[in-house]
């Protein structure tokens, strides 16, 4: 099935977490969109009762859009690591606490991590995912998913990301998430045929289906 092409106007970002709200807004912004959070509009955060990326990243869109009446984009988005059988996953946000503690969060990954025998870069493998779902007011949904492979390092480094972004280093590169420019993890240094983040790839998957033709015409 075709995607749906989103027009230029307004956008509620389905998200209440500050860094992806920053991240997403400079990303989608430059489409023309005029972006409001579902902070500004006073929208509650709605259960993520999912078992996957996907399944909460359309219940959050979809809450999203239903009560602003305008199409919305939400995210939802963790950290996989394989010596922890996936964990966190998609409870990544949990893990950081009610105070969103992910200082405490990237500490409990590595207990878990040394618990189990994982102290070298071959068994510390891992992967961000993204997951971005637009959704419109009479239900129509789009997703796109976008995965960065890396390995988890400690102590943390950086910061210049958010939640556990100093303590994942993506493959082949030096530096960690948190010691990299939001340009350099958009890819924009580059250009941005080959985003690298997981969100940047994620979103352009849905700007090359549901944004650039909108722009091309």
């Amino acid at each position: 099935m075709t995607a749906r092409t989103l027009t230029p106007g307004h956008l509620v970002l389905a998200s209440h977490n500050k860094g992806k709200l920053r991240e997403i807004r400079a990303l989608v912004e430059p489409f023309g969109m005029e972006v409001v959070s579902a902070g500004d509009l006073g929208l509650p955060e709605p259960e993520e009762t999912g078992t996957t990326f996907e399944a909460n990243s359309e219940l959050k869109a979809r809450a999203a859009s239903t009560a602003a009446d305008l199409p919305a984009l939400a995210d939802d988005s963790g950290l996989a690591v394989d010596a922890l059988g996936g964990d966190p996953g998609i409870y990544s946000a949990r893990w950081a606490g009610p105070e969103k503690d992910f200082a405490m969060a990237m500490r409990n990954v590595e207990e878990k991590l040394q618990q189990a025998g994982a102290t070298s870069p071959d068994k510390r493998t891992a992967r961000f995912v993204c997951v971005l779902c637009l959704a419109w007011p009479d239900g129509h949904m789009e997703t796109f998913r976008g995965e960065i492979e890396g390995t988890m390092v400690w102590p943390p480094r950086g910061d210049q990301g958010f939640d556990y972004d100093p303590a994942f280093q993506p493959e082949d590169h030096e530096r960690t998430f948190g010691e990299m420019s939001a340009e350099e993890k958009h890819g924009r240094t580059s250009g941005d045929a080959n985003p690298l983040s997981h969100r940047a790839r994620a979103f352009k998957l849905f700007a090359d289906a549901c944004l650039e033709p909108a722009r091309a015409k």
